[in-house]
């Protein structure tokens, strides 16, 4: 995983099983259930790396040998937060990974036009101050709706927010660094720049249209 451009909280990874599982996602032969399977094991791939400064406690065990202190994941606090509709593939992937995180919800539409953000549902898990935030949207384009959501979430109180994706365009990375520079942004790959209409390009079409076969 390398920094991109010298930017501390932009992590871009580059293992291989993530970046093998973005060429199947790019491919328009892939069917939707294979897209749907690669879009979960991308963000659990992902998630492993991006909770890997989640807070810890030690326990008492019992083992079959003896009693021992251990480390286990501290109280309440992580909340998944896809952004809808193309979020909620990913949050299968993280979940398998900490099964008693909280999930939340932020809906967000594009204006076709503007291309800008458009509220219209916000539900947060309770405290969001005390979690570890994962917002997750496979694809970072304009930043706009990234931004958006990170917005509400801090103005909840959510205050420990990270933000992973699987594609990006430089333009998106670009605003979500410049609105939210404490936020810690892991991208699958950064791709070459935006089309007239606002889609990454290489890409790999919508990606709410292939996870849920509504194309």
């Amino acid at each position: 995983m390398e920094t991109y451009k010298n930017l501390d909280n932009v992590m871009v990874f580059d293992h291989p099983l993530i970046q093998h599982k973005i060429s199947r996602l790019r491919d328009k032969h892939t069917g939707t259930n294979e897209f749907r399977q690669l879009v979960g094991e991308i963000a659990m791939l992902e998630g492993f790396e991006a909770l890997s400064d989640l807070p810890l406690e030690d326990i008492e065990v019992e083992t079959p040998i003896e009693t021992c202190k251990t480390p286990v994941i501290a109280g309440k606090k992580l909340a998944i937060v896809p952004i809808l509709r193309a979020g909620l593939g990913m949050v299968d992937g993280v979940l398998s990974l900490v099964p008693t995180a909280k999930v939340g919800h932020i809906g967000l539409y594009r204006d076709p036009e503007t291309h800008e953000p458009h509220e219209y549902y916000c539900k947060l898990p309770s405290p969001i101050e005390e979690r570890t935030i994962v917002v997750v949207d496979p694809m970072l384009a304009t930043g706009g709706s990234g931004s958006a959501a990170i917005d509400f979430i801090k103005q909840h109180g959510g205050r420990k927010i990270k933000f992973m994706c699987i594609i990006a365009a430089p333009e998106g990375v670009e605003k979500l660094h410049h609105d939210h520079p404490d936020v810690q942004i892991y991208i699958g790959h950064v791709d070459r720049e935006l089309n007239k209409d606002a889609y990454i390009c290489p890409g790999l079409g919508d990606a709410g249209d292939r996870i849920f076969g509504t194309l």
